[in-house]
């Protein structure tokens, strides 16, 4: 699999997103509290643009009157018919053993990171402060 510098982590605050494209893939880097999750950009659904859909998080009730919110940001609904995506797992939250969108690994890396490898050319020193959202296609 061949690796993508799609954003620097400054790019994408907390809470926030940032649509990319790929080798032709249109796909959306989410940072959730400082973690970072990636998905593809059509809902399974109908075809919508997920990844301009709301974040939003989880409420549950176990009995009348009664609720709690948990998982803020963690779910993606989708804008046009409001279904859910679990951004960790790319699953439907309502049929997960049935549906899911395509999710994608991502890695943090350090710019220096980004430049070791088998080939080698002739290299000068050079500095590198900032950190890099990376993802693998």
């Amino acid at each position: 699999m061949a690796r993508h510098v799609v954003a620097m982590v400054d790019d994408i605050p907390p809470g926030k997103r940032k649509l990319v494209s790929v080798k032709g893939r249109e796909i959306g880097i989410f940072n959730v509290g400082g973690e970072y999750f990636a998905v593809g950009n059509r809902c399974p659904h109908e075809g919508a643009s997920l990844c301009k859909g709301r974040i939003v998080g989880l409420v549950e009730s176990s009995e009348p009157g009664s609720y709690q919110f948990s998982r803020r940001g963690e779910l993606l609904r989708c804008p046009w018919h409001g279904w859910e995506f679990d951004l960790r797992t790319g699953k439907s939250w309502c049929e997960p053993d049935r549906t899911k969108v395509r999710s994608f690994e991502l890695k943090v890396e350090s710019g220096g990171a980004l430049v070791e490898g088998e080939l080698q050319a002739e290299t000068f020193p050079v500095s590198i402060e900032k950190q890099y959202v990376v993802i693998e296609v």
